[in-house]
């Protein structure tokens, strides 16, 4: 009887541990699962959101791959984007978050400080930018007219090069005061006691910040590099409202001018919502995306395994 009790009341724990994990299962299945494997579905048809689908196999697929150029313009702005922004947030991240370590006094100030944009709504951002970089009432060519380096304003915002430039800088200052925030919670795990026994040893700052720091901090260093590889490939907001204050609203749904802004989620957004309503070849492209970043995540992680 005693045995049988204890079975009775192993049974119930097991199962109550179940009906506490159902909420988040039930969640996860509705949100996630099916979500996922419905877009899959709807990436086999063509579909405008509105009528019946059509299935058409991985016809979706085979077009995006061959004969759509401007998905593949929107992958390499997508990549430059995210070359010229993913390190040097990463590296000056570190940095900084290094020499604030290490300050004694205005601390808290700074911290604060750097971490403000990051809290800012990025359509605010946009706006600010945008307003900033106007060729008639922008902030810079008044300031670089003003100390003779132009002769008359500059389109800033018409230049290939200096679309791809602007984004950037916004981007890093974005997002600069979340990374250095992430590092300067991961140092505080590190023993003072190894900085103090390094400076006994006569190590300089530059010595201690490459040969502690950053070892110490390499999983946190891969952990940031591989969310913002991941978030730059997903890149949408930054390089569409920098736009949505300039410009007709043509030149805003279309990627800027000549497309030179046009990432992969903006075209993919494009395509659902905005231009030709083609669900079904929209839902293909995300998937392509998703390959694509999987993909690179496991060459990441590869490369730094063998590192190891």
């Amino acid at each position: 009887m005693n045995s049988e009790k204890k079975r009775h009341r192993i049974r119930g724990k097991e199962i109550w541990q179940y009906l506490f994990c159902l909420p988040f299962l039930i969640c996860f299945l509705a949100f996630t699962v099916y979500p996922t494997l419905y877009s899959l579905n709807v990436s086999l048809n063509q579909w405008n959101g509105f009528t019946n689908m059509e299935f058409v196999g991985v016809k979706n697929y085979v077009q995006i791959l061959t004969k759509d150029p401007l998905f593949w313009k929107s992958v390499v702005n997508t990549f430059i984007l995210m070359a010229l922004s993913t390190p040097t947030t990463v590296f000056f991240g570190l940095l900084l978050a290094y020499v604030l370590y290490n300050l004694t006094r205005g601390k808290r100030f700074f911290q604060t400080t750097t971490f403000y944009p990051y809290v800012i709504t990025p359509v605010a951002i946009g706006f600010i930018f945008s307003y900033m970089f106007d060729w008639q009432t922008g902030l810079i060519n008044k300031l670089l007219t003003a100390a003779k380096i132009l002769d008359s304003p500059f389109y800033w915002l018409q230049n290939p090069i200096a679309i791809k430039l602007i984004i950037s800088i916004m981007i890093i200052w974005r997002y600069l005061g979340y990374y250095i925030m992430m590092f300067l919670a991961s140092m505080t795990s590190i023993s003072p006691e190894i900085y103090e026994a390094a400076r006994v040893d006569g190590a300089t700052s530059s010595q201690t910040f490459w040969k502690i720091t950053v070892p110490v901090l390499r999983n946190s260093i891969f952990f940031l590099a591989i969310t913002s590889v991941i978030g730059g490939l997903k890149m949408f907001e930054e390089p569409m409202l920098i736009f949505s204050g300039w410009g007709s609203a043509f030149a805003g749904a279309a990627g800027g001018p000549n497309n030179a802004a046009l990432t992969v989620m903006w075209k993919f957004y494009n395509d659902a919502y905005r231009l030709d309503t083609r669900v079904g070849y929209a839902a293909a492209e995300s998937y392509v995306l998703f390959a694509i970043i999987m993909i690179i995540t496991v060459i990441m992680f590869r490369v730094t395994r063998e590192k190891d």
